[in-house]
């Protein structure tokens, strides 16, 4: 049942070691939004500063907040796995992208398989692809399939 599930520790911990700790505000790539902790974005400026605990309580509350996107959104039931990955696959690109992507669409219609591998397609930023986009979205392939 999706309204029982809930990141695990291990999918916390994927998005942590993906995102990285920044105690200082920064940039990631040109054009966007100012970003702090463990990838935090809303109601960050340029120039603020965090401590490691602040950024893990920062980035609990966007987790929930993509979590309650996800479950509007997605009416199917998932293995723990997949929540995970399409959690992280959410908290990377926003809840509003994830919620309107094919991924959804399948994911909805029963294509588990086609779901998961829509994630292998969200590895562009400004138009280009990224390779630690591409890395990312293969580790979150890998679990979406139950193969990590």
């Amino acid at each position: 049942m999706l309204a029982a599930l809930a990141l695990s520790a291990s999918g916390f911990v994927g998005i942590a070691l993906f995102e990285g700790f920044s105690a200082s505000t920064y940039i990631p790539l040109p054009g966007d939004k100012p970003t702090i902790g463990f990838g935090t974005t809303d109601g960050v400026a340029v120039g603020d500063t965090v401590t490691p605990m602040q950024a893990l309580s920062r980035a609990l509350v966007d987790i929930s907040e993509y979590e309650g996107a996800i479950k509007h959104c997605v009416k199917v039931p998932m293995h723990q796995y997949e929540y995970d990955a399409f959690v992280s696959l959410a908290y990377n690109i926003g809840p509003g992208s994830f919620c309107r992507s094919t991924l959804v669409k399948k994911l909805n219609s029963g294509d588990y398989t086609g779901a998961c591998a829509e994630i292998k397609r969200w590895h562009f930023a400004n138009g280009q692809s990224v390779q630690g986009l591409i890395n990312r979205r293969e580790a979150e392939y890998k679990r979406c399939m139950g193969l990590q």
